[in-house]
């Protein structure tokens, strides 16, 4: 179980309603669709309404700061099933790029990737108590697109499995374009958390608002008001 998961969850009822995709930039075609992940007749492009008001805000500060830049919507709501279909192809994805056979692995090898893959995806878990955090329709992935519509270079690609992907890997890079490339991360950091966001500990893509993951966050920032998640599975 993750730290995380053991924040307690009141569920609001507050719907999932479609993100207004005109408003955004959008990583199309939406990769995990691509890969095939079972998403049958849901949509992965669903937040919960509060979360979307507060992604808007984001954009509109993002663009007083600079002026035609949008953020990106990688990925938004995702059904458990489409989670485990995500853990278990990050897996063999691991596998593969470790030279292994994923029919000979050992017990001690499988942990140790199992490990790995954790440490950036949720366990595709049924309990209502421990929902994934994209399941909740609490969290969303993005990065920032420039007045020219170019995807802005933050270091790493989404969803890497790598050191390389933690917010702050590059803060004490001396190196200039290691050191613009924080100073973006830090920007979409900076306009997401000024409207409620929590950044993921190890992904400079991942944010949350309402979740598991947002309380636990903020708990740690606070101890003196602490709060509660808000939003629980949504299937």
């Amino acid at each position: 179980m993750k730290p995380y998961q053991q924040m307690p969850i009141l569920e609001c009822g507050e719907p999932l309603v479609l993100i207004p995709l005109e408003e955004f930039a959008v990583a199309s075609p939406h990769p995990y669709e691509k890969l095939g992940a079972p998403y049958g007749t849901r949509s992965p492009y669903y937040l919960r309404q509060g979360v979307i008001t507060h992604l808007l805000e984001a954009q509109l500060l993002l663009r007083q700061r600079f002026p035609g830049w949008r953020i990106q919507i990688f990925d938004a709501y995702r059904p458990v099933e489409v989670q485990q279909f995500m853990v278990d192809y990050t897996f063999t994805e691991v596998v593969e790029a470790q030279g292994l056979n994923l029919t000979e692995l050992s017990e001690a090898q499988r942990e140790a990737i199992w490990e790995q893959v954790y440490q950036f995806w949720a366990p595709p878990s049924l309990n209502p108590a421990t929902p994934p955090p994209h399941s909740t329709g609490a969290a969303v992935d993005v990065t920032l697109v420039d007045a020219a519509g170019r995807i802005v270079n933050m270091g790493s690609a989404i969803d890497e499995i790598s050191v390389v992907s933690h917010p702050n890997y590059f803060a004490e890079s001396t190196e200039p374009v290691n050191q613009q490339y924080h100073a973006y991360r830090q920007l979409l950091a900076d306009v997401m958390n000024a409207y409620g966001f929590r950044r993921h500990p190890n992904e400079w893509w991942h944010f949350s608002l309402g979740d598991q993951m947002w309380a636990w966050l903020c708990n740690q920032d606070n101890l003196t008001h602490p709060v509660t998640a808000r939003y629980g599975r949504v299937d």
